[in-house]
């Protein structure tokens, strides 16, 4: 790897007698792994029907490494939404948050998603998670997370942060801001970063950084948590940002973590509640995690949604096959049924990409239900389930999009699982299931 002289001079100098560990880190392997979506099945589940070797990931209860040949991404498991495929260390910042049932949670630079589903694991379908990211396109692949873990109570956003900060100040209990950066902690994984490092390096970064920790500072409530998050190693970009906002605000502090027993402290004077992840340190790339908290004490402002009753004959029929005795509020966008979460969220005139759990579509009196849908359910939620072996060919068939047949399926909507987790709708005719699995969830 042929590693800048400027930033190795710069790593010499941050590391010091480690610094020839580093090199020796920086000629070895990444690693792989996946991190088990608890909203679906437990750890201690998942461990007994796993399909490949797993080894615990110490920082993250719910991560395990697996071997580079596993190919977690081909398995149906993965199509199910049971794990999420992640690199040890970006497990960190989401682990270190210490997200509560009932919270309102921003992820504020949520893209492509995977720390998003890590929180709302936390939060147990209970108060609101609001995934936002500047950019609208980068938001699909949110969305797209989101939508495999089978994510009920979150909207997905694409807003300037100096916005959300104005329209809502001391309004969330915990933020995540994962922020952009000159990304030195994932050259050994990704060394096309390198050249972005010589066009854009701290210098670039740490001015955004600075505005963006302040803005975060701004909505999150008195009492509140928030981690801010990097993966790289500058600490002008690190610690110095942490500094910029305490210059700014006299009611930050720095948390010491339970997690920061796996980790390096930080390097400043008065940091050393600050994490860092290195490479010769872990099995992982590298990252800088920092916990902060605000003083003071808030009320709870979470506020019951309040909805008008949704009418359509065809989405009223099909919900009659579902088994749910809770109640919930649907709210009709653009020809979109939506079951909007249970804590409010004012999203008006906010660019949203999704409003809660999107339920299907409307055409006239006809209701199509959605993969999203599909991938909230529990099998046994579901009057007509065809349930296929992992190593059935039908179940590959499905993922590809094809059609299938099965002698037991009843006519109508039926929901496709691979064991008891749903994988999407079928179609039934006369034992013949049409495929209804959306494009963009099939196996290529």
């Amino acid at each position: 790897m042929n590693l800048p002289d400027k930033y190795l001079d710069q790593m010499s100098d941050l590391l010091k007698e480690e610094y020839p560990l580093y090199l020796e880190a920086m000629k070895q392997e990444s690693f792989s792994c996946v991190r088990i979506n608890t909203d679906k099945i437990s750890v201690e589940e998942f461990v007994k029907i796993s399909p490949f070797e797993l080894k615990p990931v110490p920082w993250c209860a719910e991560g395990f490494y697996v071997n580079e040949d596993a190919r977690p991404g081909t398995h149906p498991y993965y199509y199910a939404g049971l794990y999420y495929i992640q690199e040890p260390s970006a497990m960190a910042p989401a682990a270190v948050l210490p997200v509560e049932s009932g919270n309102i949670v921003l992820d504020a630079c949520a893209a492509p998603g995977g720390k998003s589903t890590a929180l709302a694991c936390k939060l147990h379908g209970t108060g609101v998670l609001v995934s936002n990211d500047i950019s609208a396109s980068r938001q699909n692949a949110t969305l797209k997370n989101m939508t495999r873990f089978g994510i009920e109570n979150s909207y997905v956003i694409a807003e300037d942060l100096n916005n959300l900060a104005k329209r809502f100040p001391e309004s969330f209990d915990r933020i995540l801001l994962d922020a952009p950066c000159s990304g030195e902690g994932m050259f050994r994984k990704e060394p096309s970063l390198i050249t972005s490092w010589l066009e854009k390096d701290s210098s670039y970064y740490a001015p955004l950084q600075k505005e963006l920790i302040i803005n975060a500072w701004k909505m999150l409530k008195p009492g509140g948590k928030m981690v801010y998050s990097t993966c790289t190693f500058d600490p002008c970009e690190d610690e110095e940002i942490i500094a910029a906002l305490m210059e700014q605000y006299d009611d930050v502090i720095i948390e010491k973590s339970d997690l920061s027993v796996h980790f390096a402290s930080g390097v400043k004077p008065g940091f050393e509640n600050c994490m860092r992840l290195y490479p010769h340190r872990l099995n992982g790339e590298g990252h800088f995690v920092s916990l902060l908290s605000k003083k003071g004490n808030a009320e709870n402002t979470a506020e019951p949604l309040r909805a008008k009753p949704l009418r359509h004959e065809g989405f009223e029929q099909f919900m009659k096959q579902i088994k749910d005795s809770q109640r919930h509020q649907y709210r009709l966008i653009n020809e979109h049924i939506y079951r909007i979460p249970e804590t409010a969220f004012d999203n008006a005139k906010i660019r949203t990409v999704l409003s809660g759990l999107h339920m299907g579509s409307v055409k006239k009196d006809r209701f199509e239900p959605s993969q999203h849908l599909a991938l909230s359910l529990k099998a046994d939620q579901f009057d007509n389930v065809l349930k296929l072996e992992p190593d059935d060919i039908r179940c590959e068939k499905y993922l590809r999009g094809e059609t299938i047949s099965d002698d037991a399926c009843k006519d109508g909507w039926v929901l496709v699982c691979v064991k008891d987790y749903p994988l999407g709708f079928g179609k039934c005719s006369s034992h013949t299931i049409k495929n209804k699995l959306e494009k963009g969830f099939r196996k290529i």
